[in-house]
This record gives structure tokens, C-alpha cells and sequence, in this order.
């Protein structure tokens, strides 16, 4: 079952259509203040495909939460000011997000459609709606499939439990431990839950475990990629076989640190444009690492496949007293003949810090290494050469080994 259309459109259909959103979207962005900065120099008319699109800087939350603190709430990212928006959000940061009740603004309806969820469906929908948007993003797509809503929120498990029972609540949408919580509540107060049958869950890992545990009590649980700036990203279908790619955004999987895609299957960071006209956030840097799979999921949607969350993109460590940062490491590659990656790794040796690059490619000169190691990371360090293809694919450029419990 499909949400619209869009979903099993052609690859070239698909390609066609989103640049021709993107070249607007790009055109509305640089008419406010905030975006301007970024696409400072950038005529939109010139992004003709996705290789194109990697010419626009990436914005990081950290800029955009500095322009906020400029320029509060929206930091002039916005194409509506505060008050033309239905609700205005606070979250942890803070930072600042917009909100509107009109159909699907988040896009999580095809998420919950994917799902099983549809009209006749109760959602106990316990994601939170004190000032972050998860409540409301779930909520505005339970609405937009016709499904009723019960707006739980965090905690009153008691309570929860009741209404949940009394209402004959078919469906969860909430964080994936919580469900657990419920049902256990549940069969120690003899509480009927039975008739929940479908789990909607983000916000949290869902491990293989706790998937299984709710299947052997009847509960289908899918998990999506979501965030407050963006919406939906990606999420799961009955295929199992990682996120299907959301058909309002562009997604791009870049070198941490940069904005350089890294070849398919390998492991980078989450980038992504939205197609959403009040809130155009361009190349918007989510910290999070994953990576694009091979062919089309077999539940028939033909967008790009990712792996789902691998991990965060901010390595960001100090060694020695200095910080060392992603965007340094790609400095270091760029400058040296002959590689085409590295990885930083620390430890600890006698009570200090120890530092280590290992770089793969087919530089020969360790001397020349190990002194573009000091220029760009102003530290010394170990210095070795490996085969292409030899460093681990885990989206990792700085590796802290160090044991902190110690």
C-alpha cells in the first residue's frame, strides 16, 4: 500500500521533478536574510542536477543556531515570519522551529501509511507536546490518513494505559522504549491492550530485541528518520531492508566534516535539502552518519534506500588540549598528493594522549605526511600509509579510543 504516485515514479521522473523544486526552492531561500549568507554567490539557475547542488555550502545546526541567537526565533532561514506560522516550537538548544496544521507539513503520513496505519485507526500518540514539535508532527499525519488521535504525551502511565484500553487505541506512535513500559503497565493492572496492532516509533533506538518482543505480542513496529527542522527523512516498510528516502527532500551522504559525496555504500554524513516552501533549509547538515544502499526497496517505492542511523558525524575531540575537528582531517586530505582518505585515532600511553594517522592511498612520503599533519591539526602524530580501500567503512575520520570510565 502506497501513499500517493510519487512514491513508485520513475528515477528520471523523480530527478526531473526535484530539481525543478529545487531551482524555486533555491530562488525563495534567497529572499531571506538567513539563506542569502549561504547562497551568497549562488545562482540557482545554474543547479542542474545533484552534482550541481554540492557547489551550495552546508549549513550546520551550530550556524543556524547562531543566527537564531542573532536574529530570534527563525534567524531569517524562514519564508513566513512568527506569527503567519500555526505553532512555534522550542527545543533543546534552544533552537527554534515552525509549524504549520496544514495537511502533512511534517510529511510522516507516508511513514504512518507504510505502517498499516489508516481511517479507522486510534493513535495513542505519546510522543511529547510541551514545546518540542514531535507530538504535533505525529498528530498532523495521523490527521492527514484519517486516523483518530489520542494526545498522550509523555508519562501518567496509569493513565495512559486506561485511555488506551477505553478507547480501543489500535495503534502507538511514540519513542520505541515506551511502548514496552505501557504494556507492561498493562497486564500488571489487567488492562485489555491487545487491540494495538501497529507501532509507529523515532526519537530513540529500536533494537532488534524489542522489535522482536513486540511482534510475538501481534505489534507490527516500523521507525522513521526524522527531525525537527526537516520532517521526515526516511523511513521503514514491511521490506525491512533499510529507510526508504521521503519524496520532499534530497538527501546526499557527504564526507564528514565537508560537503563531498562519498561514493554509494559508503558510510558519511546526512545532508539534506527540503523541498518545504516555508521553511527552505538548503543542504542542512543533520550530524548523523548513514549510507545509500544498493537497488530499490521490494516494497515497490523507487526512491533511494539509506541504511538508517549509523552513529554521529561530530567527532570532534581534544587531544592534547587541542581540538581536533573533522573539517581539519579533510583539510589534511585535500593537501596531500595521493590520498584519498584518513583516519585520526587517539589513545592513551603512559598517561598521555597519543595520536595516530593512518592515511590510505598511495603517498610514499611519511616525512611530508607527518609535517601536513602538524600544519592542519597542529599536532604530532604516528604516521602510516595503507592500501585504498583498506580503512574500516564506518563513516569515522577521528577515532577516540581513549577508555573514560578510567
Amino acid at each position: 500500500m502506497h501513499y500517493d504516485t510519487l512514491e513508485i515514479r520513475s528515477a528520471d521522473e523523480r530527478a526531473a521533478a526535484q530539481l525543478s523544486a529545487l531551482a524555486e526552492q533555491l530562488a525563495r531561500a534567497k529572499t531571506t536574510r538567513g539563506a542569502a549568507v549561504q547562497l551568497d554567490g549562488i545562482d540557482p539557475e545554474q543547479i542542474v542536477d545533484r552534482a550541481a547542488l554540492t557547489t551550495v555550502p552546508v549549513l550546520r545546526k551550530s550556524a543556524l543556531v547562531a543566527a537564531q541567537a542573532l536574529n530570534p526565533p527563525f534567524g531569517d532561514f524562514t519564508a513566513r515570519s512568527a506569527k503567519q506560522f500555526s505553532q512555534l516550537f522550542q527545543s533543546p538548544g534552544p533552537i527554534y522551529e515552525p509549524g504549520m496544521h496544514s495537511h502533512d507539513w511534517w510529511r510522516l503520513a507516508r511513514f504512518l501509511v507504510a505502517s498499516g496505519i489508516k481511517q479507522g485507526d486510534i493513535v495513542q500518540n505519546c510522543f511529547s507536546y510541551h514545546l518540542t514539535p514531535a507530538g504535533s508532527m505525529f498528530e498532523n499525519a495521523a490527521r492527514a490518513v484519517d486516523a483518530a488521535v489520542v494526545p498522550a504525551g509523555v508519562g501518567q502511565t496509569e493513565l495512559q494505559v486506561q485511555a488506551a484500553s477505553h478507547f480501543g487505541v489500535t495503534a502507538y506512535a511514540g519513542t520505541p522504549d515506551y511502548l514496552k513500559v505501557l504494556l507492561d503497565a498493562a497486564d500488571a493492572s489487567g488492562h485489555d491492550l491487545s487491540r494495538i496492532k501497529r507501532a509507529v516509533v523515532g526519537g530513540g533506538a529500536l533494537f532488534p530485541s524489542l522489535r522482536d518482543a513486540y511482534q510475538q505480542r501481534g505489534i507490527t513496529c516500523r521507525q522513521c528518520y526524522a527531525t525537527a527542522d526537516l520532517g521526515n527523512i526516511a523511513y521503514e516498510t514491511d521490506a525491512l531492508e533499510g529507510m526508504v528516502v521521503d519524496e520532499g527532500v534530497i538527501v546526499e551522504i557527504v564526507t564528514p566534516g565537508t560537503g563531498d559525496p562519498v561514493s554509494d555504500g559508503d558510510v558519511g554524513e546526512v545532508v539534506v535539502t527540503t523541498l518545504n516552501a516555508d521553511y527552505p533549509l538548503i543542504r542542512f547538515a543533520t550530524g548523523d552518519l548513514s549510507a545509500v544502499l544498493p537497488g530499490m526497496s521490494p516494497c515497490g517505492r523507487t526512491n533511494m534506500c539509506i541504511a538508517g542511523w549509523m552513529g554521529r558525524a561530530d567527532q570532534t575531540t581534544k587531544i592534547k588540549g587541542m581540538f581536533v575537528r573533522p573539517e581539519q582531517v579533510a583539510s589534511l586530505v585535500a593537501a596531500c598528493d595521493g590520498v584519498t582518505k584518513a583516519r585520526v585515532s587517539v589513545n592513551r600511553v603512559a598517561d598521555q594522549d597519543a595520536m595516530s594517522v593512518q592515511f590510505e592511498g598511495e603517498a610514499n612520503d611519511l616525512a611530508a605526511l607527518g609535517t601536513a599533519v602538524k600544519a592542519h591539526l597542529k599536532l604530532t602524530a604516528d604516521v602510516s600509509v595503507c592500501a585504498v580501500g583498506t580503512l574500516p567503512n564506518d563513516g569515522k575520520v577521528i577515532d577516540d579510543q581513549r577508555d573514560y570510565s578510567n
